[in-house]
């Protein structure tokens, strides 16, 4: 059975290699690997092949290296996203499925980010927070921009001495709309 679009990105491993690549942008299989010290290499290796054959990550880069070829890889263009259609033809079964997978992978960045030794959710800046909103659909619109221009303006820094990895994950839900 061919795995769908959804089941190829939301799996944790995966979802980790996405995001590495959306801040990192160019990675060798090593670098990743240093990066998830955690994930077993033939892992790491078998997730990346799969993310290179379904066309969401593209070989940059290949450097000869004692013998052997060294690939670097990059994010394909918006390839690491679920189309509305995909979502809109998705049972209610299927959506609760793919959520509990985002979330384990979104609870498995929390657990990594407190197994650390001396974090500090205040001098981090990080946290988890949940907060209702009253809106318009003009007023969340704006609202949605407004946050995706933000994101877009921090996507493109790179790791320095200052910029290090933070992880932003956002869930939006609202209530049905009912006429009476």
């Amino acid at each position: 059975m061919k795995d769908s679009r959804a089941d190829l990105i939301l799996h944790p491993v995966r979802i980790r290699i996405i995001q590495i690549l959306l801040g990192k942008g160019r990675l060798t299989a090593q670098q990743m690997s240093e990066a998830m010290p955690d994930v077993p290499q033939a892992s790491l290796y078998r997730h990346i092949k799969k993310l290179a054959d379904a066309g969401f990550i593209i070989v940059v880069n290949q450097t000869p290296i004692r013998g052997t070829v060294e690939k670097t890889y990059a994010l394909a263009e918006n390839k690491e996203q679920i189309t509305p259609e995909e979502l809109r033809n998705m049972t209610k079964e299927q959506h609760m499925y793919y959520f509990l997978r985002f979330m384990a992978a979104v609870m498995g960045d929390f657990e990594r980010y407190v197994s650390q030794e001396g974090f500090d959710f205040e001098k981090d800046g990080a946290g988890y927070r949940q907060v209702t909103l009253f809106l318009s659909d003009e007023e969340f619109m704006e609202f949605v921009q407004k946050m995706g221009k933000i994101i877009m303006e921090a996507l493109p820094n790179v790791p320095s001495k200052e910029r290090h990895a933070r992880t932003f994950t956002s869930i939006l839900t609202s209530e049905v709309k009912r006429e009476d």
